[in-house]
């Protein structure tokens, strides 16, 4: 599985952002999705993450009800609407895959597949 991520860039706090993940091969409804984010420094952050049917999700505290995660299987894509962005919220944000795609995990090795990253700059 091959992930590409797109749809950062630059918001003012309270913005919103919606980034996208698209995946190559047939196999992306089999697959748990994650998004992940980074800061220099730090480890990678688990944000949120989807069941392969996308009837269960979850996320982490400081993202609750202003984040949501959602995928389209006939797309083999994965959405993350951000809204009310914070400047603590600035990182690269990182989608990520995972089998089998009923079992949700928050550690970044439990995921098998990438994406390449996108940068989401959050100003105050």
């Amino acid at each position: 599985v091959q992930l590409q991520a797109c749809g950062g860039g630059l918001v003012h706090a309270g913005g919103s952002l919606r980034l996208s993940c698209a995946a190559s091969g047939r196999t992306f409804s089999s697959y748990v999705m994650g998004w992940f984010r980074q800061v220099p420094g730090k480890e990678r952050e688990f944000v949120a993450a989807i069941t392969y049917s996308g009837t269960i999700t979850n996320y982490v505290d400081s993202v609750k009800g202003r984040f949501t995660i959602s995928r389209d299987n006939t797309k083999n894509t994965v959405f993350l609407q951000m809204n009310t962005l914070k400047p603590e919220d600035t990182a690269v944000y990182y989608c990520a895959a995972k089998n089998p795609g009923w079992s949700i995990k928050t550690d970044s090795t439990s995921y098998d597949y990438w994406g390449q990253g996108t940068q989401v700059t959050v100003s105050s």
